[in-house]
């Protein structure tokens, strides 16, 4: 029998997308939020679904998404910033024994739940799918793609996010601007000779080849750094290079720099964040469909040998980011409702669908390789 999907944040600019997609492909989620008012609206606009309060900042906390879940479920989650909101939702996946995804780009979230999570939900036989969406499973596809077309020579991957046409970086969500401002402040990570080593976010820069043109990208800790060696253990280097900011690269690079000194100053990311958190809100909406279908996305991947040698390269384009991710979700947690994971615990894509599986997931949710 399959499971419910049970989507938590319904009436967030991310959340009720994925909400519009899942209904038209005729699934019945249950829709959970913090207002009752707005997750109701929702829910009868979307044909009557069913719904439920649910806030873990609120005083039923983590109880609240706990009460959502039934064993065989799968848990939805796009409450961001999810280093400030996301650990309850991923306790109350496991002591209920649900599946879960989420749509955090956030580095320190994504490797919480692949080293601390990951081992319990391998016991509790569940999936954990952090980084769903545009963050960051295109570049776990054309980093799968040009590691398999590379073939056993390759070892190290290096992987570009750009974004095309209209916009740029200033159309973004309030929960984007939130969950950016957060990770910035936090230790980040990267993969070096097999091993995960922690380092700053913008810790390097490089150029990538996106229309002709050479662009400036910076490297993040992402999904990948996980995902990747798992689906194909002799990788043993992995960088990711996020290129949103075109010429400011550099410039983000050295801000970045600036706030790794200042945050090893006992006190200093406390007050930080808390700035961030008066001043960066999360629930302000985004970009609206006409804003959306004029931008797209770019994900390039180099397969390299030890000696840093192009071996394959794979290219993707297609929908702009939160398009992607609302589709991407819909189609996890009905692929993980129907019972389609290849495994449990803490997973990347490739490793959670398979490689074809993946190619077909990403296509329908407006991505697939040039």
């Amino acid at each position: 029998m399959a499971g419910r999907i049970v989507l938590f944040g319904a009436t967030g600019y991310t959340g009720e997308l994925t909400a519009r997609v899942l209904a038209g492909l005729g699934e019945r989620p249950v829709l959970a939020g913090r207002n009752s008012d707005r997750v109701e609206a929702l829910a009868e606009e979307l044909g009557g679904l069913d719904w439920a309060l649910a806030d873990v900042g609120g005083p039923g906390g983590a109880a609240s998404v706990r009460a959502l879940l039934e064993p065989g479920d799968v848990l939805v989650s796009t409450v961001g910033p999810f280093t400030r909101w996301g650990a309850p939702v991923v306790e109350a996946a496991l002591n209920a024994r649900a599946h879960y995804l989420d749509s955090t780009g956030e580095s320190p979230f994504i490797r919480r739940v692949f080293e601390d999570w990951g081992p319990r939900a391998r016991a509790a036989d569940v999936a954990l799918l952090t980084a769903m969406g545009y963050d960051w499973v295109p570049g776990n596809l054309a980093g799968a793609l040009a590691l398999r077309d590379a073939g056993p020579a390759a070892v190290r991957v290096e992987v570009g996010y750009f974004l095309t046409g209209a916009g740029g970086a200033g159309a973004m969500s309030g929960g984007t601007r939130a969950s950016a401002a957060a990770v910035f402040l936090e230790p980040s990570f990267g993969r070096r000779d097999g091993r995960l080593v922690t380092e700053r976010s913008g810790a390097r820069a490089r150029g990538f080849v996106v229309d002709g043109s050479s662009r400036r990208a910076v490297s993040v800790g992402s999904s990948e750094h996980f995902g990747l060696p798992a689906a194909f253990p002799g990788v043993r280097d992995v960088d990711v290079y996020l290129g949103w900011f075109g010429p400011a690269s550099d410039l983000l690079r050295a801000a970045s720099l600036g706030l790794s000194a200042a945050t090893r100053v006992p006190g200093v990311r406390g007050l930080l964040s808390e700035a961030v958190a008066r001043t960066v809100r999360g629930s302000t909406g985004g970009p609206d469909g006409d804003a959306r279908s004029s931008s797209g996305s770019h994900v390039v991947a180099e397969a390299q040998d030890s000696g840093g040698r192009v071996l394959a390269m794979a290219r993707l384009e297609g929908v702009n980011g939160y398009d992607f991710t609302a589709g991407m979700l819909a189609w996890g947690a009905r692929a993980a409702a129907a019972g389609r994971l290849q495994a449990t615990g803490a997973l990347g894509p490739v490793e959670a669908f398979g490689l074809d599986a993946l190619t077909e997931g990403v296509r329908f949710a407006g991505i697939e390789r040039v």
